[in-house]
């Protein structure tokens, strides 16, 4: 996608383009030409220079360290708790993985982190509000989030923790008798300039940029409207001139309004026995082709006649009654209460005939949404709903795949449900009558805002539609914490070098272990303060520490993990690594706090400084003898899989789970 921007060839993803914009930047700026084809991870690069690439994926990824030590130092003003938290990054597995690689994670991690921290610096300028250091941390934390939402949807998440916390803010700010009701709203104002307006506007800047440097012809075009297609350099909507409104005899191509819904196709190959009538298939297909052109007659004559340059144009109007002769073949748009290939309460649609002659269940009444009866319909513009007469079902997309007898082309099927939705709208894109006045596309182009709108309604429906390939790892939310499976990144064989995306396991049990733990003691403090039991200074600021910063932290560590377990798409390991930070974080002021109790129950004052550096000198050794152990899942393994009793990783598969 990098070298989609370099080449301008408009392209899909389900993730908002920032990120392939940085990535497709840093190729651009290092020499990168924009020609290696990415096919498969291994391929060589031969004289390709992927190295800015990657050097910029690696730096960001390497910001998350100090990015999280200030964060943790700024909430607990603890130096101890702050490198805790900078170890257990530096020295995971897993991040290193997934920072060496150009991918969007450590993009997307990094205005993460950027937007937590500029967070926490503007919360600790409240006793100096409207000050210079006020605003630049306030507007930057606005810009970190734009960045978030701009690289991926899972920036939603931060957006929601830094609109929890602003929340909360205002609410004390409202119960604060000193403020006039006058600062309060200035304190209001700004949060709304800074915190909604300026991640809107970057954001909505971003695929301004997106759409201007993307102009030509791509592997997305099908993705997108017939009237976003026409923008496109290369397209065969670009700068033409088509007929405006449709007419008997015509010759068309229909495009389906669902995502991916493909272009109504057909061609000489016959449903195979056992799948409904043994006629010729009808699919949906996503490029462009002759097959996919229809002649648009009327239901109870031929129109050949019309052929004729003498004869009279006659408009199709909404309401009539048509039939759609596929042009190829010469058989008729067919449906019959034969169940569908694969959606089985739906009905199978097939063509059927001879030189355009069938029966009455070629008969389609076509419908304009949202017109009145005899109105013309309009090429592009206009979106129809094709009506079966003698069974009532609509003609629609259902978005799945047929199998290999259907070369993998989209299931066109007769629904009798009877809901409006894009699976059963379509429209006409291209548009032959000579004997028709041509009108330029340019009166069709979209506007910018429904250009966005449109993008984003395509995202959105193709990341809620994403299922697994075939023998693609997938997982679970509950898989994630306990560092159940990994993801293989590369090599296959003995000879290659192998990277495993795993968590350094005795960080992240570490991690869970102190969630638990984490619980235990803030339910211990709150019950301590709520009993009224006399605490000395210290504690008094640890419990603070706990509860407030603590507190901050697992709300954080919460939104980015519960909401997987509600989504209906394919989810993977990576997706859980923003909440890893998170966690991280807890880790560093949760240890930090329980060994300052401890040391502090002790009386010598060099006993306990001794028990309090005892305790994170362990902590330290034992993270980084983790790293000597299973450093080789980032930098690569050579030699057996671990499987194997002689190969160098036997000792270290300690769960069966993992494929290293």
């Amino acid at each position: 996608m990098g070298s989609y921007y370099i080449n301008r060839t408009f392209f899909f993803d389900v993730h908002p383009p920032l990120g392939k914009m940085l990535i497709g930047l840093a190729g651009y700026l290092s020499g990168y030409d924009g020609t290696f084809p990415f096919q498969k991870p291994g391929d060589r690069y031969e004289q390709h220079n992927y190295v800015g690439m990657r050097g910029f994926c690696a730096f960001l990824g390497s910001c998350l360290v100090p990015f999280a030590y200030l964060t943790v130092l700024e909430l607990s003003k603890s130096l101890p708790a702050a490198l805790l938290t900078a170890f257990i990054l530096i020295f995971d597995t897993g991040c290193i993985t997934l920072s060496q690689y150009i991918l969007l994670d450590p993009i997307l991690m990094f205005f993460l982190m950027g937007a937590v921290l500029s967070m926490v610096k503007c919360n600790s300028c409240a006793d100096r509000p409207f000050s210079a250091s006020w605003w630049f941390w306030l507007s930057l934390t606005g810009v970190s989030l734009a960045g978030a939402m701009g690289v991926k949807f899972v920036g939603l998440f931060v957006v929601l923790l830094v609109g929890l916390n602003t929340i909360c803010d205002l609410w004390d700010l409202l119960g604060n008798l000193s403020l006039s009701l006058v600062v309060f709203g200035k304190h209001l104002l700004a949060r709304v300039l800074c915190l909604i307006v300026l991640p809107l506007a970057l954001y909505t800047a971003v695929f301004a940029v997106h759409f201007a440097v993307l102009n030509r012809s791509g592997p997305g075009d099908g993705f997108f409207s017939s009237a976003f297609q026409s923008q496109l350099i290369g397209n065969n909507l670009h700068n033409v001139s088509i007929p405006e409104h449709l007419a008997y005899g015509s010759v068309v191509t229909m495009k389906n309004l669902r995502m991916a819904g493909g272009y109504l196709h057909s061609h000489w190959h016959l449903y195979p026995e056992g799948i409904g009538a043994r006629q010729q298939q009808v699919t949906a297909y996503l490029h462009k082709d002759l097959n996919n052109l229809w002649i648009i007659k009327k239901h109870d004559s031929d129109t050949a006649d019309l052929s004729d340059p003498s004869s009279p144009v006659e408009f199709v109007r909404h309401g009539d009654i048509i039939r759609l002769e596929h042009k190829e073949t010469s058989r008729n748009l067919h449906s019959h209460q034969h169940e569908a290939p694969l959606t089985r309460k739906h009905f199978q649609v097939t063509g059927y005939g001879i030189n355009g002659t069938g029966d009455s269940n070629d008969f389609w009444r076509i419908e304009v949404a949202g017109r009145r009866t005899g109105e013309l319909i309009k090429v592009l513009r206009s979106q129809v709903r094709l009506t079966h007469v003698a069974t009532g079902c609509i003609l629609g997309s259902s978005g799945k795949t047929l199998p290999k007898w259907g070369w993998e082309q989209v299931e066109v099927t007769c629904t009798p449900y009877l809901k409006e939705t894009p699976n059963s709208l379509w429209n006409f894109e291209d548009h032959i009558n000579p004997k028709l006045p041509n009108i330029s596309l340019d009166v069709l182009k979209p506007s910018f805002a429904e250009i966005l709108l449109e993008s984003h309604m395509v995202m959105i429906r193709g990341n809620s539609g994403l299922k697994p390939k075939d023998n693609e790892v997938t997982s679970k939310p509950w898989h994630w914490p306990i560092n159940y499976q990994g993801l293989r990144f590369s090599g296959v064989n003995e000879t290659d070098y192998r990277v495993y995306l795993l968590g350094n396991p005795v960080i992240w049990w570490l991690n869970l272990v102190t969630i638990g733990l984490y619980l235990l003691i803030t339910v211990a403090t709150a019950v301590a303060l709520k009993r009224g039991v006399q605490l000395t200074s210290e504690l008094k600021e640890l419990s603070r520490v706990v509860l407030h910063a603590g507190g901050q932290i697992t709300l954080g560590w919460l939104l980015h993990y519960l909401p997987f377990f509600m989504m209906g798409r394919v989810l993977y390991f990576h997706h859980y690594f923003p909440a890893m930070l998170f966690s991280s974080m807890l880790t560093g002021i949760t240890w930090d706090a329980l060994l300052k109790f401890c040391s502090g129950l002790l009386s010598p004052s060099t006993t306990a400084r001794r028990v309090y550096a005892g305790g994170f000198l362990a902590l330290v050794l034992l993270i980084l003898y983790s790293f000597y152990l299973f450093h080789p899942l980032s930098y690569g393994m050579i030699g057996p899989l671990a499987s194997n009793p002689s190969s160098p990783m036997a000792g270290l598969r300690w769960m069966d789970s993992w494929e290293f």
